[in-house]
């Protein structure tokens, strides 16, 4: 079949190359001059930043589509971090979070005096429901019914009751830890795909076995790797790239898709997959057709406010991922999602990439890539929450190092919700699509195919299942099951 995908983001790339491997003849349309999407990166006055996702795990799915074009292991080598992330507390109180389960569990009960026990145990809740979901949510449609008839589907129903389905992630690490700094710390795993863990199910407690189990990984060279590697199995697939080539309209006739529709013309399709965010793919390119509604108006994800800072000077207490956080983590996200404004006391997120790859920053210095959480764009006067977020980035950061931080800023970029829309056509500059702030959310997302026109499919962060360079690349497996 000819098949056309919609944007050159994670998922759009790991689709094509699933489907030219599978013998389709696929043709990728990229609004923008570059591919990647929010994958991609800055090269400034000596300085090379990561622009968008800066944890990867899950890297068989990489080393997935690297086999399937035929192309040796070593096209994409990356490294096991020995150290997940270094956390930071206003009372003091750092906490290296070592990769080894056992470690991290002393780690914690040396620092805060919680059970070493209960870590471990709290880490076992996690990857027994990974075991359990994977399949149903994570590796199938929800939106067929023959999901429902594996037998993976079936085990997980019979063990509900040992699953995490009533309450919050906050209640749920509430009755684990009685450290608020340890609770702190496990909450955070929900802003992985921009909720709330304060409303947030305590089912994406699935989220940590993602790191302790399985690991968390470095490309060699950067994140923005993944994207040069996807590129080069994309190019020795076949699959064909217009870049510049922005989408007006998916051309459909009787019910079934056509086509697209771009500047230069009409090109006929026998399938179009979207990866594009649902609700742009909706408003913009199937205005013809009626929209579901209820999908489109769901609670949109946080976005983010990143500031990509050439530092002066090495911190050698900093790691690759460092997180600095607030002293009212529940305040912060109320401020996120109920306010929808910036709070004043952010818990600030710095990754450092010339940690582990020297070439990201010239001598004796450092590349900071520096984000806080905010609300998607509503609307906001963002001129004036970049000066004063960026006031207090700096304060909290100086206050919490012990040193000056201003002086030391050799260049500087801006990353906030109106550019990332703006970029990425991602709704309200929303990262991840959807929240996951209803128990339900999973089978609220945009299914990976058209209920309405026959031959329209979906990937990508806003379908299921959802956001996060993981979770993009098993939307690319499920669309080429769909289309199987």
């Amino acid at each position: 079949m000819k098949i056309a995908v919609i944007g050159a983001g994670v998922a759009g790339l790991a689709t094509a190359i699933r489907l030219a491997n599978k013998g389709h003849e696929v043709t990728i349309f990229e609004a923008n001059s570059y591919a990647g999407g929010k994958l991609t990166q800055i090269e400034q006055a000596g300085f090379r930043f990561d622009a968008g996702p800066s944890l990867f795990t899950l890297p068989h799915l990489v080393d997935e589509l690297v086999a399937l074009s035929g192309l040796p292991k070593s096209t994409f080598e990356y490294e096991r971090l020995d150290t997940l992330c270094h956390y930071f507390y206003e009372d003091g109180t750092i906490i290296h979070a070592h990769a080894d389960p056992e470690r991290f569990a002393t780690e914690l009960a040396e620092k805060t005096g919680v059970d070493r026990a209960k870590v471990l145990q709290h880490l076992q809740k996690s990857e027994h429901i990974y075991d359990l979901t994977a399949d149903l949510f994570l590796k199938n449609s929800l939106h067929r019914v023959k999901t429902y008839l594996l037998a993976a589907t079936w085990k997980a129903i019979a063990l509900l009751w040992r699953l995490p389905i009533f309450g919050t992630m906050h209640q749920l690490n509430t009755k684990q830890f009685n450290d608020p700094r340890v609770v702190q710390l496990f909450n955070r795993y929900a802003t992985y795909n921009g909720s709330d863990p304060y409303q947030a199910p305590g089912m994406l407690h699935i989220i940590p076995h993602l790191e302790y189990s399985i690991g968390a990984f470095f490309p060699k060279g950067g994140m923005h790797q993944i994207t040069k590697t996807l590129l080069l199995l994309a190019e020795k697939s076949g699959v064909k790239l217009e870049l510049n080539q922005r989408v007006k309209q998916i051309e459909t006739a009787n019910g079934a898709v056509k086509g697209v529709r771009t500047e230069q013309g009409i090109f006929l399709f026998d399938r179009v997959v979207s990866n594009m965010d649902v609700f742009p793919t909706y408003r913009r390119l199937l205005p013809q057709h009626k929209a579901p509604e209820k999908i489109l108006q769901q609670e949109k994800s946080s976005s983010a406010l990143i500031f990509y800072w050439g530092i002066q000077g090495t911190f050698p207490q900093l790691d690759l991922h460092n997180i600095f956080f607030s002293k009212d983590y529940e305040g912060e996200f109320k401020a996120i999602f109920r306010d929808k404004v910036l709070f004043d006391d952010p818990t600030v997120y710095v990754n450092i990439s010339s940690k582990h790859h020297a070439a990201d920053a010239p001598p004796n210095c450092e590349n900071w890539f520096v984000m806080i959480n905010v609300p998607a764009n509503y609307g906001q006067d963002w001129k004036s929450y970049i000066e004063r977020s960026r006031q207090n980035i700096l304060q909290k950061l100086e206050r919490m190092l012990g040193t000056s931080l201003k002086e030391r800023i050799l260049t500087e970029n801006i990353l906030d919700p109106v550019a990332i829309e703006q970029k990425t056509s991602s709704h309200l500059g929303a990262l991840y699509g959807t929240s996951s702030n209803n128990p339900l959310a999973a089978f609220f997302r945009h299914p990976n195919f058209s209920n309405q026109i026959k031959g329209l499919y979906f990937c990508g962060g806003s379908a299921h299942p959802g956001g996060g360079i993981p979770l993009c690349l098993l939307s690319a497996k499920i669309v080429e099951k769909e289309l199987s």
